[in-house]
C-alpha cells in the first residue's frame, strides 16, 4: 500500500495536501509541490512518532503516491 496524497487549491491560492490514511496529516504550501513536500515530511514524522510509542501504522510498501 502506498499512502495517497490528495491535493486541492484553496480560494486564496494556497495548496492543501493531505494523507487520509494518517488523520491530521495536512499541510499548506504556496505551490502544489511545496504542499506535497511538506505533507510527506509531516507523514514521516507522524509514522516515526507512532513507532516510538508502539502505535499501529499503515502497512506501507512504498512511501507515497500523489493522487490527481
Amino acid at each position: 500500500m502506498k499512502l495517497a496524497i490528495e491535493t486541492e487549491r484553496e480560494t486564496d491560492g494556497r495548496w492543501l495536501a493531505e494523507i487520509p490514511e494518517l488523520p491530521g496529516t495536512m499541510a499548506y504550501g504556496q505551490t502544489r509541490e511545496e504542499a506535497i513536500t511538506r505533507v510527506e515530511t509531516l507523514a514521516l514524522r507522524v509514522i516515526a512518532d507512532r513507532l516510538e510509542h508502539g502505535e499501529e501504522i499503515p502497512e506501507v510498501t512504498s512511501a507515497f503516491m500523489v493522487v490527481v
